[in-house]
């Protein structure tokens, strides 16, 4: 159509002639402003939609263009692919020495894998490693010092504070009896 609307003329239009319920006339229309395959201009309180077929044939046309573009650069890649692959088969014919040092080559390689697979076997007793667990460790130990100082502070604040007896403390709190800094 080559016409312009508004939203109370199309509300009346699409459900004779394209079975669009009228409750859902403005979703529609706005999802096809949305894919821009109709326009829409707000003009005083009203909004005019319209879409002309000539609109659409520029459309086309502009993604035609793109794409053939985009074609005859892929045919170009292609193209100069295909001379870097005849290029680097030149020189490179299937003699006996090459299969060997491709042999050889391949051996080395798996050889290499398994050397890297058994030094990391042996990781754990690299010097390196081992220091790094023994510094974990002490961040560990001095952590867990400090939060027995913290609970022993707070065991010290509940006796002053409240009177409560040292073993009802522990008790209730579930604190074991042997319960103290880690050497």
């Amino acid at each position: 159509m080559k016409d312009v609307f508004q939203l109370k003329d199309m509300e009346k239009i699409a459900p004779k002639e394209k079975g669009i319920t009228a409750m859902s006339v403005k979703e529609v229309l706005q999802s096809l402003v949305d894919d821009g395959m109709v326009d829409c201009e707000r003009i005083g309180t009203s909004n005019y939609y319209w879409a002309f077929p000539s609109k659409a044939l520029h459309a086309r046309k502009r993604k035609l263009g793109v794409l053939e573009s985009q074609l005859s650069e892929g045919s170009q890649k292609h193209a100069n692919l295909q001379k870097s692959i005849e290029k680097a088969k030149i020189g490179r014919h299937e003699t006996e020495e090459r299969t060997r040092l491709a042999k050889e080559l391949s051996s080395l390689r798996e050889q290499k894998e398994q050397l890297k697979a058994e030094v990391e076997k042996y990781k754990e007793c690299d010097p390196q490693v081992v220091e790094e667990i023994r510094q974990a460790n002490k961040v560990a130990k001095e952590a867990a010092n400090r939060w027995t100082d913290n609970i022993f502070a707070v065991k010290s604040w509940a006796k002053r504070k409240f009177g409560f007896e040292e073993n009802k403390i522990d008790k209730n709190f579930g604190i074991p009896e042997d319960f103290d800094y880690i050497d």
